[in-house]
Parts: structure tokens; C-alpha cells; sequence
């Protein structure tokens, strides 16, 4: 199930690149749809979590797949009680804004595009059990958060959203260096 929630999201997204961009109500109808089969995916992680059966690092729903044989890199996923909270949030925060995001008019199929891969990158940070992945998908989240924000985001009263995109990637990049020197070392 882990495997196939953080699989689900990212091939919408790439179906919507499909899509005429002129027709905006069924590209938001059917990427809603999509985040709404995330939120559904994530219900059995939820409820099933208690009985599933628990490796010895403590993890449950757990798909792994080698990635990279030569260095030993290892696509795995997973949920813990922490990140199974997190999907499930995740899941519900996303299946809000896709309905949140049916009043937007300019630019729809890109939106929902960046939405989609926005939390694609979320689902991958909470589900990644391999160091790897975690990074991967934390950084892959930051790209389409920016242009949302830059793009649709709206105007305080005293900055822009340009700054705001500005200095909230900045703050995450800084971050991400730090995770990359522990990660490397």
C-alpha cells in the first residue's frame, strides 16, 4: 500500500500533462480525484496499521526494491507511528486543496501539475525509509512549493510572495546542505 500511495500521485500528474489546457473543470475535477485516491489509499495505511505485521526496525507496510546495486542504494518504503499520522495528514491537507483549488483560473493545468508533484515529494519524505530517498523526495518538494507560492500565492499586506518564495527556499536549501554534509559523512 505505501508503495502504491507514492506511485499513484505522481503518475495523475503526469496523465494531467495529457490534458488540453483549455479544459480547466476536468483538469481540477481529475486531479482532485487523484488526490482524493491518495486520501483512500491512505485510509487501510490508517486502519490497518495496529495488525500489519512490523519488521525489526519497527516499521509496517514496508516495499523495498534495489535501486542503485553498485553503492548499496535501496528504494524503501514504509510508515512508522509518527509518519502514518503524517500521511494521513498529508492526505487529507491535499484532498482540500485540490477542492481549495478549483476557484483558480489562470494557469490550471500547471497548478495542479506542481500540486501533485508537491505532494508526491511530501508522501516521499514521510513514506522513505533509506536515507537516499528521504533526501530525494525532500528536495524534489521544494521545487514546485516555490513556483506555487511565486505563481499563486497571495500578497500580504508588507511583502511580496516573490519574497516570501524567496526566503522560504533559502531557509530550505540551507537546510538541505546540512542534511547533504550529515548524509555524505
Amino acid at each position: 500500500a505505501s508503495w502504491f500511495l507514492n506511485g499513484c500521485v505522481p503518475i495523475g500528474g503526469l496523465i494531467l500533462l495529457f490534458f488540453p489546457k483549455e479544459k480547466k473543470d476536468l483538469i481540477a475535477r481529475f486531479a482532485t480525484g487523484v488526490a482524493g485516491l491518495g486520501f483512500l489509499v491512505s485510509l487501510p495505511l490508517w486502519f490497518g496499521w495496529a495488525s500489519a505485521p512490523v519488521d525489526e526496525f519497527g516499521f509496517r507496510f514496508v516495499f523495498e526494491a534495489n535501486w542503485i546495486q553498485a553503492i548499496g542504494v535501496k528504494y524503501i518504503l514504509g510508515v512508522d507511528g509518527i509518519s502514518i499520522a503524517m500521511v494521513m495528514l498529508t492526505s487529507i491537507v491535499i484532498l482540500a486543496g485540490g477542492f481549495i483549488s478549483m476557484s483558480i483560473q489562470d494557469r490550471v493545468k500547471e497548478h495542479y501539475i506542481l500540486l501533485l508533484a508537491l505532494v508526491t515529494g511530501v508522501f516521499g519524505v514521510f513514506l522513505s525509509i533509506a536515507l537516499f530517498f528521504f533526501y530525494f523526495f525532500y528536495e524534489m518538494a521544494v521545487i514546485p512549493m516555490y513556483l506555487l507560492i511565486g505563481v499563486w500565492g497571495s500578497r500580504a499586506q508588507q511583502y511580496s510572495k516573490e519574497y516570501a518564495t524567496m526566503k522560504l527556499t533559502l531557509y530550505l536549501t540551507t537546510g538541505a546542505v546540512f542534511a547533504l554534509v550529515g548524509l555524505l559523512a
